[in-house]
């Protein structure tokens, strides 16, 4: 065990057990309760970050909630009456001989304890206080260890640590940049970085061969339960290595990392690739806790005369137990579908050995037969189905099965899977231009080469892959282009022209002159591993000081103007917002 003995205690308050007995300990910590006992004794449960004691004094009167004390005094049994079960202090307490206070409190504004549910806003606003709360010390105390288990880890494995600018270039990624005036160059900005790609590329190519980082990324992006402005990631690049070597090192690392907090083994993380993920889960990030999977039904209803199902793709669910469902969960989940993209939701029940659905009048007995042999469907079951474009259906559905199964973050254990093969490039920009599904630096797939060669972008697969767990997308990464025809080439698709590739990225194309080796990488966000891993729907309770859903910080008040002073010294005026 660490010694946390100082010269103002010798001991925290919940590392003292029974065979502690007859020691004289000092502590330090808030009063977390008070209860009086006559007229000149109280008890006071002091808590610091360890835990919590029982300390019996006299003449405490003036001890209030969340004051901070220093207590002298002699650890003895609790009389087997009152021993609480519930604590690992439970069976002691320290009769205090000398009580100091070290500093005064105000009623604090929430009760500290985790039974209580505090407004967020509030929270934030007091964080310093909501932090005092057991459960978020448990969360930064994993936080830590996680981070703690990575980077041993990829000492480990060979890794070196390198730290990456925070001033960079505006760079093409996938959201917008947080951007700094220049007080030097008025008119110009930096960046703050969305990830050290471009550095831990270059580091590649300074023949620092296996690069790791514990980075802060910054993206000005919407905010949501896994979002936030500012993140910590787990970023790492490797040469001479492929894919499936990345793909071993982070499982590696996270495997232990897992193993630390919750003592569960990670022994295999198996993989999928982008398109199995689609035609089966319906999303790129699938949950594979739970079943629910899509069933396709394209072919079943080929020669179908239900309008409806004239489309180029049809897929569907089935609901074991899902006839129960009440008539107004089913427009529920109609209304969300059509919210999501899709034009309807058809629903069958099979009852009494019959299809029972508004649209059983429109289906031929072959299509009912067809359908519920198709998909292994039994009495009692619900059939549900989406039909149109094969993206839509797949969209639509995997948002369908998450609603109807999905159970809370943590349960059933921790399914990591690896989605790999994505799609090279994935919709248009606002000029018309194919975009890239991860970063404009992705190697695409070695026998998809001659589609970009060939000026096509439809069905190019690039060497990317995902790392998920329980439905959440723990990290992204690729094996990297390290050729300088290739990577024009991927700019020319982007619609980035020769000049803009120059400005932009001149010093990267120029650094591939001078050997550049084969390399690839990824990064891991630890914010999110931590929230999975501890139980939380929320990277917020990860976090020691977050930004709410808004981005704002009730904290700090930030963000704030800037005063004019300040402007006028850096060149800049503010607009009034447009309408």
């Amino acid at each position: 065990m660490t010694n946390y003995e100082t010269s103002m205690r010798s001991h925290r308050c919940g590392d003292l057990r029974v065979d502690d007995v007859g020691k004289e300990v000092t502590l330090c910590g808030w009063v977390d309760r008070r209860r009086e006992h006559g007229e000149h004794l109280a008890f006071i449960d002091l808590r610091d970050r360890s835990g919590v004691i029982q300390v019996v004094v006299q003449g405490a009167a003036d001890l209030r909630s969340e004051y901070v004390l220093q207590v002298k005094g002699k650890v003895r049994e609790r009389p087997s009456e009152t021993v609480n079960n519930s604590l690992d202090t439970g069976g002691i307490e320290v009769e205090g001989s000398e009580v100091v206070v070290l500093a005064e409190s105000e009623p604090p504004p929430f009760p500290i304890d985790d039974r209580t549910d505090v407004d967020e806003v509030l929270r934030l606003r007091h964080r310093y206080v909501d932090l005092r709360r057991s459960r978020l010390q448990n969360n930064l105390q994993s936080r830590a260890l996680v981070t703690s288990s990575v980077r041993k880890a990829m000492e480990k494995q060979g890794f070196v640590e390198v730290e990456t600018p925070m001033l960079v270039a505006s760079t093409p990624e996938g959201a917008r940049d947080f951007v700094v005036p220049s007080r030097k160059d008025p008119g110009s900005f930096y960046a703050l970085p969305q990830s050290p790609q471009i550095f831990k590329q270059l580091c590649m190519l300074g023949g620092i061969d296996r690069y790791y980082q514990i980075a802060r990324c910054l993206r000005d992006e919407d905010l949501r339960a896994d979002r936030q402005y500012e993140f910590m990631q787990l970023d790492i690049e490797a040469s001479f290595v492929n894919g499936e070597d990345i793909r071993d090192i982070v499982s590696s690392a996270v495997s232990e990392a897992t193993e630390a907090v919750t003592g569960e083994k990670i022994t295999t993380i198996p993989s999928m690739t982008w398109q199995e993920a689609m035609e089966r889960f319906g999303s790129d990030k699938p949950d594979i806790r739970f079943g629910l999977e899509l069933v396709d039904l394209t072919d079943l209803f080929k020669s179908t005369e239900f309008r409806a199902f004239q489309a180029p793709c049809i897929k569907g669910i089935r609901v074991p137990g899902g006839a129960e469902y009440s008539r107004s969960r089913l427009d529920e989940l109609t209304d969300k579908s059509q919210n999501w993209g899709a034009k309807g939701l058809a629903w069958i029940k099979i009852e009494d050995s019959e299809m029972v659905s508004p649209i059983s009048k429109f289906l031929s007995e072959e299509e009912k037969t067809s359908l519920k042999s198709k998909m292994s469907g039994e009495e009692g079951d619900l059939l549900l189905l989406v039909a149109d474009e094969w993206s839509t259906v797949c969209h639509v559905l995997g948002l369908v099965r998450l609603e109807i199964g999905k159970p809370p973050i943590n349960e059933g254990g921790f399914h990591f899977l690896w989605v790999i093969d994505f799609p090279l490039f994935e919709g248009t920009d606002e000029n018309g231009n194919p975009s890239s599904s991860h970063h404009p630096f992705t190697m695409p797939h070695e026998d998809d080469l001659v589609l970009l060669e060939n000026g096509e972008t439809e069905g190019i697969r690039s060497l990317a892959y995902d790392l998920v767990l329980n439905g959440w997308e723990l990290g992204s990464g690729s094996v990297r282009i390290h050729r300088q025809d290739i990577q024009q080439r991927i700019f020319t698709a982007l619609g980035i022209e020769p000049d803009e590739a120059r400005k932009r990225f001149g010093f990267l194309l120029d650094a591939f002159k001078f050997g550049a080796p084969p390399h690839a990488g990824f990064a891991v966000g630890l914010d999110r591993l931590t929230a999975i891993l501890v139980g939380e729907e929320n990277i917020r309770e990860v976090i020691a000081f977050p930004k709410t859903q808004s981005g704002s910080d009730p904290l700090t008040s930030a963000p704030l103007p800037v005063d004019d002073r300040h402007l006028k010294e850096l060149g800049l005026k503010v607009l009034p917002p447009s309408t």
